[in-house]
């Protein structure tokens, strides 16, 4: 089969096409896409959500302050009647939405019980919210400044209580099981086995802590001026290691699946193998904007940012690329994947000589791009890339790099 390369850009999108036997192939990326309707370019600290609903909380952008929601996936918004203020946090368990608001005014925690219709103050009404977390009937709230430390929550933010974790200021949250995680304001992560009655200074004691994820067993520390990047833990803080992101500070840190998210002043990145490795993934992003929360719904992740929402679904994302081999390969090359035919994940593995920009993307039948598996500079090496093709039907599919001036094209055959 012929392919033929067709450059014309249209539209910043591109498309495939098969004409008498003739692959034409038009290059596109995957990528994150702004969604703003109803809120405009506002800068996004905070996102939560609520069964179909998706909250976000804006920050120093009056007369937009206050908290937005979006019942379809993002694509409209609407301000709640919490139209005021900086929300720096928010967290959602039930029909109770809470929204941490931090100074310079109405500082304190914010509930909603009916989806953000109504607010009203809880009695933490003076200290920033800087972060809050619902874990099952229980409520954590990480305040600055005044009231600093960690308060809790039993009966859905009716009455809260101030654990003996009082002399810090408290910026991230997470929870393990049992154990419950602190990051604080230079004096590093925090641990709590008995819901705050008493809590333990980790290994990790002496940086800014503006960010906890965990993951199955592992727990994920951004860190915030010194910028030392993030930190991952494999047995609930004893010991910590620094992962190869670094140098840089983290503002935010998801997991999905067995993928580790994190913001960076450079952008979003995407680790596959608990901070080993990580990949930019920072497509459609534009310039050096922010990203400071995000949120999974309905197959997407959200990012908020200091230019409002981007939104960008998961599949394009569930996939892994690993380097397999650090020797200096003779020539470009581009396998045939493993295995083929392939139900419903399948390897690819291609080699550069050099150090180039490379794109690997997947294309359906028709020469439709379905999805960017690489995009970025890599090293000379060989790699191998995971596809996963839950979302796709049978048929026939088409893998394409472009590294440098080298192009390939192989086709695949998803079985089910």
């Amino acid at each position: 089969m012929k392919i033929i390369i067709n450059k014309i850009f249209t539209f910043a999108l591109f498309s495939f096409l098969i004409l008498q036997g003739t692959l034409i192939i038009r290059n596109s990326s995957a990528q994150w896409v702004q969604v703003n309707n109803g809120m405009g370019n506002q800068s996004i600290n905070s996102l939560a959500v609520s069964g179909n609903n998706i909250f976000a909380g804006t920050f120093n952008n009056a007369p937009y302050q206050g908290v937005y929601k979006s019942t379809d996936n993002g694509t409209t918004w609407t301000q709640t009647s919490l139209n005021y203020g900086n929300v720096v946090s928010l967290a959602a368990t039930g029909n109770n939405i809470f929204a941490g608001m931090g100074y310079p005014q109405n500082s304190g925690v914010y509930k909603s019980t009916d989806n953000g219709s109504t607010w009203t103050q809880t009695i933490i009404n003076n200290g920033a919210g800087f972060v809050l977390l619902a874990d099952g009937n229980n409520i954590f709230a990480g305040i600055g400044g005044v009231n600093k430390g960690v308060w809790l929550s039993t009966d859905n933010g009716t009455t809260w209580t101030q654990t003996s974790l009082n002399n810090q200021s408290v910026h991230s949250l997470a929870v393990i099981g049992n154990n419950v995680f602190a990051g604080t304001y230079l004096s590093g992560v925090y641990l709590s086995t008995d819901n705050g009655s008493s809590w333990l200074q980790t290994s990790l004691n002496n940086q800014n802590i503006w960010s906890l994820a965990a993951n199955g067993n592992n727990i994920f520390a951004g860190t915030y001026n010194p910028d030392n990047g993030v930190y991952l833990s494999t047995n609930n803080g004893n010991t910590w290691t620094q992962t190869s992101l670094n140098n840089i500070t983290v503002s935010s840190i998801a997991t999905s699946g067995n993928m580790v998210f994190a913001s960076t002043p450079n952008g979003v990145y995407v680790s596959y193998d608990n901070g080993t490795n990580w990949i930019k993934k920072n497509e459609g992003i534009i310039g050096a904007i922010s990203v400071n929360a995000f949120c999974i719904l309905n197959d997407y992740i959200f990012a908020g940012s200091s230019y409002g929402v981007y939104r960008r679904p998961l599949g394009e994302l569930i996939t892994g690329i690993q380097p397999i081999s650090n020797e200096i390969p003779g020539k470009f090359s581009l396998s045939q994947n493993y295995p083929n035919p392939f139900n419903p994940t399948t390897k690819i593995k291609f080699s550069l000589p050099n150090d180039t920009f490379t794109n690997l993307v997947i294309y359906d039948a028709t020469g439709r791009e379905l999805q960017s598996l690489v995009s970025e500079q890599l090293n000379a090496g060989t790699y191998e890339v995971v596809w996963s093709a839950n979302k796709y039907s049978s048929g026939v599919y088409y893998y394409k790099l472009t590294a440098g001036n080298f192009s390939s094209t192989n086709k695949m055959i998803l079985l089910k």
